[in-house]
């Protein structure tokens, strides 16, 4: 029997990069597939004595149903936390805990596209948003993009030409760009959003994971610059690329009728976030070990880009171009076919795969008009020695 299954279906397929995943059995293959922090770089012992503190303080509480909105203390740690970013006047009840960001981000898409609702987001950008909205009946448009992230000329005349429902933006060393939205174009974007009243949704889960400086603030701290454009902003946030990603943990910050609705919406969907996660989130936060925690996972991953930039150029020398990135977990590149060399992403991929090394290419994540030539390679749990190695198979696999 074939199931009556909904129409929106058929606006969406399996993500490119879980299959890919099923590929990564071979013994010894050097993935620098997945978008996953190190869990070697987890504070497994921090989480432990919070969790612990969580079950001892108020075990009636981690162990409850709690409120659709979040767990209280939590609530107000993120607050702190942003407070800390430069958002000077946030309150515990301008955001929501919601399951991820990734949670955030559907709930943005479940509050507010009707089927034909036009959305514009990056070109390339993070693939479960495109997936997502698309579920939801939306045309998905790209922006064109660059090392300095969206740009903004461009945007305006998409904005101008499709009025979209919302804009949909990572600013900082977004996935799989790698790109950081320069300060003067954020400035320029709230402008736009004023001037067009259109919402921005900021979806900022890499921003903490920077190499040398701090990237400009949000655009969410911004706002206040800009008479007019709090509303317009909708930040999402997340724990899980500098804590864990296994404790689910994402937060909304968003004007007040979206985030009742969105709340609304949750309660359809998981009733609240595990309360013992976000009581462990919240007693981490409190107990002041994520500066240190996030200083060291910088200098790791710092190390491990500068190696994988250095055999890249090394190895592939001409036959690829990328811009060096200054934080997150990526690198964004373009194969070239100088030399001769092998042009198509997809059919490299394949050919990597023999070659015991992984990665993903970038076709997937563009909404419309994909770059073939496109891949992106994380650096993120791979150490030095395997990064060389595996860069110097993916040149074998070039040819």
């Amino acid at each position: 029997m074939s199931l009556p299954f909904a129409a929106r279906l058929q606006n969406v397929e399996t993500s490119a990069i879980r299959e890919l995943f099923k590929l990564l059995g071979k013994p010894g293959i050097i993935s620098f597939a997945g978008g996953f922090p190190d869990s070697a770089l987890f504070d497994v012992a921090g989480l432990r004595e919070s969790s612990q503190k969580a079950l001892t303080d108020n075990p009636g509480a981690a162990l409850q149903y709690g409120a659709t909105e979040g767990y209280e203390p939590l609530r107000a740690e993120l607050a702190s936390f942003l407070q800390s970013k430069g958002v000077s006047d946030i309150a515990p009840n301008q955001l929501i805990v919601t399951t991820g960001s990734q949670q955030a981000l559907d709930l943005v898409g479940k509050t507010l596209i009707d089927p034909g609702d036009k959305v514009i987001v990056e070109g390339p950008t993070f693939l479960a948003t495109i997936q997502c909205f698309r579920l939801y009946g939306a045309q998905v448009i790209a922006a064109p993009i660059d090392a300095q992230g969206v740009q903004v000329d461009r945007l305006e005349a998409l904005i101008t030409e499709h009025r979209p429902k919302f804009v949909y933006l990572i600013p900082s060393f977004g996935n799989p760009s790698g790109a950081m939205l320069s300060l003067e174009r954020r400035r320029k974007i709230l402008a736009l959003a004023v001037k067009h009243q259109v919402l921005i949704v900021e979806d900022d889960p890499y921003g903490d994971l920077y190499f040398g400086d701090a990237p400009p603030p949000s655009l969410l701290a911004l706002s206040h610059e800009v008479p007019g454009s709090r509303d317009l902003v909708a930040y999402c946030g997340s724990l899980s690329k500098v804590l864990s990603p296994g404790l689910r943990v994402g937060w909304m910050v968003a004007q007040p009728e979206l985030l009742a609705r969105a709340t609304m919406c949750k309660q359809f969907s998981d009733a609240h976030t595990s309360t013992f996660a976000q009581a462990t989130a919240a007693e981490y936060l409190k107990s002041g070990r994520m500066p240190a925690r996030l200083e060291e996972v910088r200098k790791v991953y710092a190390r491990r880009a500068q190696a994988m930039g250095q055999a890249l150029r090394r190895e592939l020398g001409d036959a690829i171009e990328f811009t060096q990135p200054e934080g997150g977990l990526f690198f964004w590149a373009r194969l070239t076919g100088k030399g001769g060399k092998l042009q198509d992403a997809g059919e490299l991929a394949r050919r990597a795969i023999e070659q015991g090394v992984a990665f993903v290419p970038g076709a997937p994540f563009f909404a419309t008009q994909p770059d073939m030539a496109s891949l992106r390679l994380s650096f993120a749990t791979a150490d030095v020695a395997k990064i060389e190695e595996g860069v110097s198979r993916l040149a074998r696999a070039l040819g």
